[in-house]
């Protein structure tokens, strides 16, 4: 998901910086030429699949509070420009005159003769997401800035460019899925470029010459109309530029009807306890922003956004609260690049985006979310014996089955703990990327059981069990991952010695290979010690991890412990920390074959010098593993009934 970002970039005609902060709810900026509300960073990947319908219907009942009372204000409706997504950086204006397109991470590429007019055939990289950007129109961005600010030939080249993508594809381009994709990006581009004709030549009302620009709103209008794209992030985005042409056109059916859809999607999107639909924390951010930006527009454009928005919005912003880690950043669930939790301020954001440096110290400490997901950490930073960074935090994956951004990630963890990554996971390639895109969504990239020998099924992963304590929680977890395959996943974290303990049992109607992943980061080098252990560090790192297994219920066959990395075939040892950016990292695999396994394993983060030992021994029908993790000890135990429990 790499997102298009306007945070940091310049912004607007007076060169104002503005922070991502401002994208939920700025005020346009005034100044010479035409004012911009920069938008949310969006998603820089095309999201649309070919064939498919792109659509998520709306499954809640949908707010009935979105434009009930009347809003009272003075001031004129209007809907500011909500800039170009960062692509106006890579497309300086120079480029416009040679008529190069730029979308990093490719080289800029002539697609007309020079003269403005373009081929919108031209995809040479054979990239979806760079043909949809180049359909966006969003990299005529400083054309149309210094058009508003009354330079003409700047407005001569941006006009001739928009023109000649409205003349070239007429009406519906909806079987053109780039273009049909971009058709929201777009509206807002034609939007912005009707602002700056009247601010640039200095008019009220829009010169004949350029009467084209209105008669291309309404055909996008008409488009967006007859194809939504319902509840989720796309949807969203589409309704609020339909309200813009509403807005910049005076057509009241254009707003009635986009509010009727975002009183539609705000329920579906963020559900009553704050989750998104869209399987991705990374998506979730922005649908946090976008939201945002949607009261700010309706606000704008004179209707009462009503609090239905608001609401689930700060039950948003608790989960990316509760799912920031301990490095003060979002843990790669989905499809996610790896990105810090922006600190928006008055929101319990602020004070995990900040690292516990400004906000509020939030009052939970562990969220489970029937939607699918676990957070959890050791604290916040409010223990003089533990700064932010000296906590361990941690997400556990479950639910209903995969859809959307999301990945099979099901019983897969992450963990943070002494100020580093501990666990991880294959992260987010792009869209293209064939089979590093297919391995990064599958099992194999995931922290858990898997069986590589078994068709994924998707399954729906049931949280059957759970309880949280002051020093430790627990969970239990089942599904079927394959056909005639049972899974169990019981995961037990404790603080104090921080550590996390897993057992996973499975069994087969058929002889499988059982192997549970643990991925390490891309700066670690992982070693196998012995058939129960291996260890992992960076060169100078002040921490290690350690990863060992304890025989139990199963021995431990040769081959137990192993470590797989940088291999092609099968694909396994990577993650991708972006989705253009490739690192090979170690995995360490605790294996099984046969028709069950039980693995009871451990993940231990240790200071460079810090040591790992445990003895085992049978207390009636309970196993117990006692502990010592740098002199610090400890006892996890299994009951005869087969819960997995902190016993000292």
């Amino acid at each position: 998901m790499r997102f298009n970002r306007t945070a940091g970039a310049v912004l607007g005609i007076a060169g104002l910086v503005l922070g991502a902060g401002t994208a939920a709810g700025a005020t346009p900026v005034s100044t010479p030429g035409i004012a911009i509300a920069p938008a949310p960073a969006g998603p820089g990947d095309a999201q649309f699949v070919p064939g498919a319908s792109n659509v998520v219907p709306a499954t809640a009942a949908p707010a009935t509070d979105i434009g009930k009372v009347r809003l009272r204000t003075a001031a004129a409706p209007f809907y500011a420009c909500p800039g170009f997504s960062g692509l106006d950086a890579q497309n300086p204006l120079a480029n416009l005159y040679a008529d190069k397109f730029t979308w990093a991470p490719y080289a800029p590429y002539r697609v007309g003769n020079g003269g403005g007019n373009i081929n919108w055939s031209l995809n040479p990289y054979k990239n979806a997401s760079w043909y949809m950007w180049f359909h966006s129109l969003r990299w005529l961005g400083q054309g149309i800035i210094a058009a508003g600010k009354g330079d003409l030939t700047a407005l001569t080249r941006v006009n001739t460019i928009a023109y000649d993508w409205y003349r070239d594809n007429p009406y519906s381009w909806k079987a053109n899925v780039g273009a049909w994709e971009s058709t929201m990006h777009r509206t807002n581009v034609l939007i912005c470029l009707r602002q700056a004709i009247l601010s640039g030549l200095q008019v009220t009302t829009l010169p004949t010459r350029y009467a084209w620009l209105d008669t291309a709103l309404l055909s996008h209008a008409r488009f967006l109309t007859n194809y939504w794209s319902g509840a989720w992030n796309h949807g969203t985005d589409e309704s609020i530029a339909l309200f813009g042409v509403g807005v910049t056109l005076n057509r009241a059916d254009y707003k009635n009807l986009a509010v009727q859809r975002l009183a539609a999607g705000i329920t579906t999107s963020i559900d009553a306890q704050g989750s998104t639909n869209e399987q991705s924390a990374g998506y979730a951010a922005f649908n946090y922003s976008l939201w945002g930006r949607a009261i700010t527009v309706l606000r704008n454009g004179g209707v009462d956004p009503g609090t239905t928005i608001s609401a689930r919005r700060d039950l948003l912003a608790k989960w990316l609260t509760l799912a920031t880690n301990s490095l003060g950043k979002l843990p790669q669930i989905g499809d996610t690049e790896l990105q810090a939790t922006y600190p928006y301020a008055g929101t319990p954001m602020e004070y995990a985006g900040s690292l516990g440096s400004r906000g509020t110290v939030p009052p939970w400490r562990v969220g489970v979310y029937s939607n699918g997901y676990v957070f959890g950490r050791t604290g916040w930073g409010t223990d003089p014996a533990r700064g932010f960074g000296d906590e361990s935090a941690y997400s556990i994956r479950f639910g209903s089955a995969r859809a959307f951004h999301g990945h099979s990630d099901h019983t897969g963890i992450t963990y943070t703990a002494r100020g580093r990554d501990i666990i991880i996971n294959g992260g987010y390639a792009a869209y293209n990327a064939g089979a590093w895109r297919a391995w990064t969504v599958s099992p194999s990239a995931q922290s858990m059981l898997t069986t590589p020998m078994s068709t994924d099924l998707n399954p729906v992963t049931k949280l059957t069990a759970y309880a949280v304590k002051a020093n430790a929680e627990s969970y239990q977890f089942s599904d079927v991952p394959g056909t005639g395959i049972s899974r169990v996943r019981r995961v037990l974290v404790l603080k104090d010695p921080d550590l996390i303990v897993t057992w996973d049992t499975a069994s087969a109607r058929t002889a499988q290979a059982f192997q549970t992943l643990w991925h390490l980061p891309a700066d670690q080098r992982a070693t196998v010690y012995s058939r129960t252990t291996a260890t992992a560090m960076a060169p100078g790192d002040s921490t290690r991890t350690v990863l060992f297994q304890v025989p139990f219920k199963q021995a431990l066959p040769a081959g137990a412990t192993l470590v797989k990395q940088g291999q092609s075939s099968p694909i396994q040892g990577w993650t991708y920390p972006t989705s253009y950016v490739r690192k090979s990292a170690p995995t360490v695999m605790m294996a099984r074959s046969g028709k069950s396994a039980s693995i009871l394993s451990f993940v231990v983060p240790v200071r460079a010098t810090g040591g790992v030992t445990y003895s085992t021994r049978w207390s009636g029908t309970t196993f117990v593993v006692s502990l010592n993790v740098g002199g610090k000890v400890t006892a996890i135990a299994v009951s005869g009934g087969g819960s997995l429990y902190r016993a000292g």
